[in-house]
């Protein structure tokens, strides 16, 4: 599918030739934390699901939209009904970490493609015969890693600090950081770790205080992600403060103020698309989103909701590929959906350009990551 169509379906209906089919139907489960502690991320991700187009071509697609509340095991039972009971084709979803990696045995064995909007690596790799049925739209955490640790060294950064959620996403942020460490030159001096809902990590912080160095790495999604910036600014701490792209979204400047200028972090070009160079294709991609979901609710998206909306993008390329090998609703389709969508090539996203291989089911190069910093309360590039 030409990238023009791709971009024209989510506004109009466009014209695909399928010989075989007239306006077969697709079942799309969606799945997004809308309430609880991760709604920060789930609430975008639940409008941009609103979205996305009910006609691709001859497809008419139906979306059973549902909210597991930030709660892991309600995306189990959640994504279950969706495969037993709706019998869906793809899945997109959920929004959190350890809600993804929990579902990764369920839709293998249903072969069921699942299109997650999390940022671990571990979902995708290393791959294998489960991991096959998982596509990530975000940007995988080495990538960004490799940005944020580039920047220390640059800057003279010897040893570092490091605090994350106590779940799947800081330890996989830990270890993707560890493994790098050495060959920047950066010695590991603190490991901490605090739990999303904790409104407190002041021993924690001291600890950190205490070990003096030169940056601190916060790993964390969302707006948990503030809370040890916020304590490590009203101890005075000099040193630079680091973020994951979980951190990427305004109310991160909202809800910090003052405690998280400085903030140097890789994270989406959807958070400044005027300092985006006119030929990035996916420049264009972003701000058609922007716009749009503006005038639906009122308020630019999280960059979180980017990454549905490229779920999206990446099911208009792949659907009608898929549906000139089976009928939609059987096995065979979503075994022909699975390899369209592993044979995505230079598709522009909100965040990125996907190339997807048997291997990599992520597809972001460095064209995927801005390295972005806080100044004045906004976000700045990094050049």
């Amino acid at each position: 599918m030409k990238l023009k169509q791709i971009a024209c379906v989510f506004g109009v209906v466009v014209g695909v030739g399928l010989s075989t089919l007239s306006w077969a139907q697709v079942k799309i489960g969606t799945i997004a934390s809308s309430t609880g502690v991760v709604s920060a991320i789930g609430i975008p991700q639940r409008n941009t699901a609103m979205m996305l187009p009910e006609k691709i071509g001859d497809l008419s697609i139906q979306y059973i939209h549902l909210d597991d509340a930030s709660e892991p095991n309600n995306t189990v039972t959640s994504v279950r009904k969706l495969i037993t009971e709706e019998k869906v084709d793809a899945i997109i979803g959920p929004s959190g970490t350890p809600h993804a990696l929990a579902l990764i045995d369920l839709v293998s064995e249903a072969q069921t493609p699942l299109l997650a909007p999390v940022g671990s690596i571990s979902l995708v790799l290393p791959m294998d015969e489960k991991k096959k049925w998982v596509f990530k739209t975000t940007q995988n955490d080495g990538l960004v890693a490799d940005k944020l640790l580039q920047h220390m060294q640059d800057n003279g950064v010897k040893t570092l600090g490091f605090i994350g959620t106590a779940d799947a996403y800081g330890e996989t942020w830990y270890g993707v950081m560890t493994e790098r460490l050495e060959q920047y030159g950066i010695r590991l001096v603190a490991n901490e770790r605090f739990k999303r809902p904790d409104t407190s990590v002041t021993g924690q912080v001291l600890k950190l205080m205490s070990a003096n160095p030169d940056a601190v790495l916060v790993a964390a999604p969302g707006g948990p992600a503030v809370l040890p910036q916020a304590s490590l600014y009203e101890r005075n701490y000099a040193g630079t403060v680091y973020q994951t792209h979980g951190a990427a979204m305004n109310d991160f400047l909202r809800l910090g103020g003052k405690a998280v200028e400085g903030t140097i972090l890789g994270g989406s070009l959807m958070l400044v698309p005027e300092q985006i160079e006119d030929d990035n294709p996916s420049k264009a991609i972003a701000q058609d989103y922007m716009q749009r979901y503006n005038e639906k609710y009122g308020h630019m998206p999280a960059t979180f909701g980017g990454n549905v909306y490229d779920a999206g993008l990446l099911l208009v390329a792949a659907l009608p590929v898929a549906a000139e090998q089976a009928q939609p609703g059987t096995e065979a389709f979503r075994q022909a959906l699975r390899t369209a969508l592993e044979n995505i090539k230079e598709l522009p996203g909100t965040q990125g350009i996907y190339n997807m291989t048997p291997d990599d089911h992520s597809g972001f190069d460095e064209r995927g990551v801005e390295l972005l910093t806080v100044k004045n309360g906004q976000w700045e590039r990094v050049h």
